[in-house]
């Protein structure tokens, strides 16, 4: 019994320790200026630029001026098509906020 004992414990520790990493989160960004929250909600162009390019590239890139361009495909391939880019899209965001963060970082050291 003191066996289950520990892991049931162990688990609801582990499970406290993620609620507070959430809450810290959510503080954060509640703490966050609105106008910062609103540069960080805004669509980037390089990374909607890169989608862009990569969801052609998956589909094919036809021109429709000069093509009749149709894809077929099941609601199943459509919605991991659709997971596929949102991954990526959260990726490219992602890395992008963490290039700026770190030649904001070399400019303040070379300061």
């Amino acid at each position: 019994m003191d066996n289950l004992s520990n892991r049931l414990s162990g688990f609801m520790s582990s499970e406290s320790e993620t609620a507070r990493e959430k809450n810290s989160l959510m503080e954060y960004i509640q703490s966050l200026h609105p106008e910062t929250i609103t540069q960080l909600s805004q669509p980037n162009e390089e990374a909607t630029q890169v989608m862009e390019e990569s969801l052609t590239s998956m589909l094919g890139h036809l021109p429709t001026e000069a093509f009749g361009v149709t894809i077929t495909t099941s609601r199943e391939q459509l919605g991991r098509l659709l997971a596929s880019a949102m991954m990526g899209g959260y990726f490219l965001n992602n890395a992008q906020q963490r290039m700026t963060l770190e030649k904001s970082l070399v400019e303040a050291a070379d300061q």
